[in-house]
């Protein structure tokens, strides 16, 4: 395991993220294995927990809480707001009225007095990031939260925030958390240079691509009830590795001569994705998601794994720099993309 600063924070995390989007109704509803997954990942030396508000309408946290009791200073705990969290009309989003109240409900969730990392779950265009950086300022100056984070901004909304943090001295975000895989590299256009231009430490999610380069999903086929794409069935999660989707189509192929190249080196596909991952010099952590702690022992296998530049070099001609294979991938789709957005009235 290696340890690495977070941005400028001067705060070391490990270069694994435990991510617990699976535990509890979302994934995995046995209490008990996710502790022993909480444990089993600290005990190789992950230090870097995250999770947030909306896994599993909270359920997520409470178990993170309870798997934390007694040794919460042994981890940086990172969580996420701004997704909806029930029908209210202010239950989401990046106001002041909303973070105030969700801070405190994943205070209790999570047992601790302190957020070491509190980021926007998602870009909320209809607050205006001045009013967001003045309650999360107050927040880390109540010593609620530690640092600020963005995820799946943009990179003109990272320099956006960046630059009203500067002029209104308000603090500023730490960290970016995107998704990132070789068949996604959008971030590589943008993201990751305005990150390393202002200092920030990046956490990559869904480095497997939501589990299509596990090699577990096959071109055509029903994926089996234990997937992803079965028990999100209907939804961007589903979508994104529904096999049957016509979509699909062109990352399948891709996904054979990414299993060639992995052959080839000896090592796994998945091993070899995420890896892949933290070739990056501008990555600071890579979230594993693991639904079973059989998961969680099967990422820790290839923690070690590193990908040479020939490797490196003959993957770019399957996935150049910078592409997208499918914009479902990008993990936000901003509204103002809707037909009555982009059409004079």
């Amino acid at each position: 395991m290696e340890y690495r600063n977070l941005g400028r924070t001067g705060m070391k995390v490990s270069n694994f993220t435990l991510g617990t989007g699976a535990f509890g109704s979302w994934g995995n509803t046995s209490e008990e294995e996710c502790i022993q997954i909480v444990d089993t990942a600290i005990g190789n030396g992950i230090n870097f927990i995250d999770t947030a508000d909306v896994y599993a309408a909270g359920g997520s946290e409470e178990i993170v809480g309870k798997a934390l009791k007694g040794r919460r200073d042994e981890v940086v705990l990172a969580t996420k707001v701004g997704m909806p969290m029930g029908q209210g009309l202010n239950l989401s989003g990046s106001s002041r009225l909303w973070i105030r109240q969700e801070v405190e409900n994943s205070l209790r969730r999570l047992q601790t007095d302190h957020i070491d990392l509190y980021q926007l779950h998602r870009p909320d265009p209809q607050t205006d990031i001045e009013e967001t950086l003045g309650v999360l300022t107050d927040l880390v100056q109540e010593g609620k939260i530690r640092y600020i984070g963005s995820s799946t901004f943009q990179a003109w909304q990272i320099a956006e925030a960046q630059g009203v943090s500067e002029r209104r001295n308000l603090a500023r975000f730490a960290s970016e958390q995107p998704p990132y895989s070789i068949l996604n590299r959008s971030i590589e256009l943008d993201v990751l240079e305005v990150a390393r231009k202002y200092g920030l430490g990046v956490l990559v999610w869904s480095p497997l691509s939501g589990g299509l380069l596990t090699g577990k999903y096959a071109k055509g086929q029903a994926a089996s009830s234990d997937t992803r794409a079965a028990r999100f069935q209907g939804s961007i999660l589903g979508r994104i590795v529904d096999p049957t989707r016509e979509e699909n189509r062109v990352k399948f192929e891709i996904i054979n001569e990414l299993q060639g190249l992995a052959a080839e080196a000896g090592i796994s596909l998945a091993h070899m994705a995420v890896a892949f991952t933290q070739a990056h010099p501008s990555i600071t952590s890579t979230i594993i998601g693991p639904r079973t702690l059989e998961q969680l022992q099967g990422s820790l296998a290839g923690i070690d794994v590193r990908l040479s530049s020939d490797l490196l070099d003959a993957i770019d001609t399957i996935v150049a720099p910078g592409k997208t294979l499918d914009d479902l991938e990008r993990g936000w789709i901003p509204g103002w993309m809707d037909a009555a957005s982009r059409r004079r009235a």
